[in-house]
């Protein structure tokens, strides 16, 4: 190709160059039509550089292709070694940087391999006004000029001129553009694209092809004012056997008819470098709600929620209910698992069981509200915020962790928890937060559940002193396991304050095994606390001055004694627990473990008579629980 081009033999001959020479992979990968006589000007430039003499991100070298259009330069740090792009091919560096002399042995010339085919946008041959190095408006102006058949950008087009802002797609300085095609309005009113939606489609002053560009990180977009701010991402689904790029707008202040929210589009056309900057074309606009959730399920086969479409279909008259539940909801918010989460082998069989996936599906949808992260995050500041699902027994429990500018949402449901990989893309309806687990799920042990869970530390870390959580890696047997969470520990400490402080403490372990095994049961099943509420008889029950009638007890062997309570169900299906007059709240209950079930509870199971301080003894135990003690020793 080199040798058949008489302007680049004589460059090679008389001057200096570089020339970016992609491998023979790269052009058998390369599905862009080409035109073999142009091409090899557009991987010359007629200046001898090294790489590090390329210039910085975002600048460019000027091509020996008619129109001199710009090849753009970017740097990407790495762990181990930066990498190099010219537009979208990354420079091989190991076969790079090999320096010559031209035929006279008086110029310069440098020789780079790259991985990808430098494919530059010029009109065809057969155009009567040809178009080398169009600018962006040109490109949008004269689209049906140039080899992209397969799409139309007329409505994006015609907005563009009806609001006066083709002078942004003019500038000369270096930005990225992104270009929705006619078929991506389908659901769309052409009027909703107004001026500050166009400026939702431009980065400005960075050049971003997709290979170097970082993915999931935020940049600002020309919609940047007191009344809306855009931000847009690059995300990859790497699931999918196409490995989509989605460009992701996040409207983060918004006004008038522009919701607030994530809205994605798939690209469909990549990396099309123009005189100032790159294009690329998405299969819908930005910015744009115009679907419910029920249309963002059903849009795309091979999108990021297909599976979990997919199983919903199969699923029959359960799927079809749950369906019908979200399209009539007025808002609704949905925890949608993402494809590699159905990969679970745990799930086939309860896939099987119409009655359990029903009330797994109902897990993931908060109906009437809709749950943006921030309002997760404001709620979650003062307690663990949960909401109440369509599984009525079932609520979901937030964390959010935040490290500097960067913030991670879980949520728990049925004892699963999974990360929101992707918060707050807006339907009309509502608002999905991609997550990446099934709920109600169970694929820990108790001892996981323990270490990893954010609000059961202090309980962990107190079992862990003692040895106590040893046994919880053992699958042969069901647990059920009554956990105070950091708060009941800390409540504990007001009441109690040496007793709770010497607990911790390592020469005290002994002790804290004798506390936790009375929150301890191990049987053949695990106890959800509506069988422990089925359990129980009717009784009346009395502490003191305080007389609790026909509430019903239920006495649980417990490794260490047995422990008699009274459980109270309120209406929206929590659970209290009445025990030597207290009244025990159960924050989380039925946990599920793959070895057993968690309650997650208010205030320990411990009295102040139960671990008495005194000067001769730092710490002993009421008589009867002594007894027990010595007793369990003697039989060791």
């Amino acid at each position: 190709m080199l040798e058949r081009n008489e302007i680049a033999n004589f460059s090679l001959y008389k001057k200096q160059v570089t020339i970016f020479a992609p491998t023979n992979e790269a052009f058998q990968k390369n599905q862009k039509p080409i035109d073999n006589g142009n091409l090899v000007l557009y991987h010359m430039i007629n200046l001898a550089k090294t790489v590090n003499q390329l210039g910085s991100t975002y600048s460019y070298v000027t091509s020996e292709l008619d129109g001199n259009p710009p090849l753009w330069i970017t740097h990407r740090r790495g762990p181990y070694h930066d990498d190099h792009y010219i537009n979208n091919a990354r420079i091989l560096l190991n076969q790079s940087n090999f320096k010559s002399k031209n035929a006279a042995h008086t110029e310069d010339q440098v020789l780079h391999k790259i991985d990808e085919v430098l494919v530059p946008v010029c009109s065809p041959k057969s155009s009567a006004d040809r178009l080398f190095n169009p600018n962006a408006w040109d490109f949008i102006a004269k689209f049906e000029s140039f080899n992209f058949k397969t799409y139309r950008i007329r409505t994006f087009r015609q907005r563009i001129n009806q609001t006066n802002k083709a002078d942004i797609f003019r500038n000369e300085v270096g930005h990225t553009f992104f270009i929705p095609i006619d078929d991506g309005f389908k659901d769309s009113k052409p009027e909703s694209v107004d001026g500050k939606v166009i400026d939702g489609h431009v980065i400005p002053r960075r050049v971003l092809f997709t290979e170097p560009t970082q993915k999931d990180y935020m940049f600002e977009t020309l919609a940047e004012s007191d009344n809306i701010r855009v931000f847009i991402t690059f995300s990859q689904d790497t699931e999918s056997k196409s490995k989509t790029i989605y460009i992701k707008s996040h409207t983060m202040v918004s006004e008038g008819n522009i919701t607030k929210g994530v809205v994605m589009a798939a690209i469909k056309e990549a990396n099309i470098p123009v005189k100032n900057g790159v294009i690329h074309l998405i299969h819908k606009p930005l910015m744009i709600v115009d679907h419910s959730v029920k249309q963002f399920l059903e849009e795309k086969e091979d999108g990021p929620l297909s599976r979990f479409y997919q199983e919903i279909l199969d699923s029959g008259d359960v799927g079809n209910e749950f369906m019908q539940t979200i399209q009539r909801a007025h808002s609704v918010t949905l925890f949608a698992p993402r494809n590699a989460a159905w990969d679970d082998g745990n799930l086939k069989n309860l896939l099987r069981d119409k009655t359990k996936f029903r009330d797994l599906l109902n897990m993931h949808l908060v109906v009437e509200e809709k749950l943006y992260m921030d309002k997760i995050r404001e709620n979650n500041v003062k307690q663990v915020y949960q909401a109440p699902t369509l599984n009525k027994k079932k609520n979901l429990y937030f964390n959010v962790a935040e490290f500097g500018n960067n913030r991670t949402l879980t949520v728990e449901g049925g004892g699963v928890n999974a990360t929101v990989i992707q918060p707050d893309i807006a339907a009309k309806n509502g608002i999905i937060h991609i997550i990446d687990r099934v709920l109600g799920v169970p694929y820990t042990t108790v001892l996981d559940k323990l270490r990893t869970d954010p609000m059961l530390n202090n309980t962990y870390q107190l079992g862990q002193n003692c040895g106590f959580n040893r046994q919880f890696n053992d699958t042969t047997r069901k647990y059920t396991f009554f956990v105070p969470r950091d708060r009941a520990w800390q409540q504990a400490r007001v009441t109690m304050p040496s007793a709770i402080k010497k607990l911790f403490m390592l020469d005290f372990c002994y002790f804290a095994v004798q506390v936790l095994e009375r929150h301890l049961i191990v049987g053949d099943v695990p106890l959800t606390m509506e069988k422990i509420k089925a359990m129980a008889n009717d009784t009346t029950i009395s502490y003191g001055k305080e007389i609790y009638t026909n509430k019903k007890e239920v006495e649980l062997e417990t490794v260490r004694d047995s422990l008699k309570i009274a459980v109270e169900e309120r209406v929206n299906s929590s659970f209290i627990i009445h025990w030597k007059g207290k009244k025990i709240h159960v924050f989380r209950p039925n946990v599920e473990c793959t070895n057993g079930v968690i309650h997650v509870i208010n205030y320990p199971f411990l009295e102040e008579g139960d671990i008495r301080i005194s000067a001769s003894s730092p710490l002993s135990l009421t008589p009867h629980l002594l007894m027990l003690a010595v007793t369990k020793w003697f039989l060791l």
